[in-house]
């Protein structure tokens, strides 16, 4: 007659490992439950990044709707442009010298 608690006991250890597999490997383990945070945390820098840059957009575009400063502003900048009767100087850095070789 074969003993029931030795049945019982690998069982009771297959069911162990069992869990301990789901727990740790399985579809909600934890390991994968921890990567998930970690995708969840960088989104949220990546969204927190986007909604100041675009409020930094509607800040920019209200500006420039309603006033005429922002608008020359941008034009002096991006597009090089210069009032009339204004002089415009443009200072050109020369590029360093290249070392000279020394002749033996």
């Amino acid at each position: 007659m074969r003993d029931p608690a030795r049945w019982l006991r690998y069982a009771l250890l297959t069911m162990i490992v069992v869990l301990a597999y789901a727990l740790t490997l399985g579809k909600g383990g934890w390991l994968r439950i921890r990567a998930l945070d970690q995708q969840i945390a960088a989104q949220k820098a990546t969204n927190q990044d986007m909604q100041k840059r675009n409020e930094a957009m509607s800040a920019e575009v209200q500006d420039l709707r309603k006033g005429s400063d922002a608008l020359e502003e941008r034009a002096r900048v991006d597009l090089g442009m210069v009032r009339q009767g204004e002089a415009y100087y443009r200072y050109v850095q020369s590029p360093p010298a290249p070392p000279s070789a020394s002749r033996p």
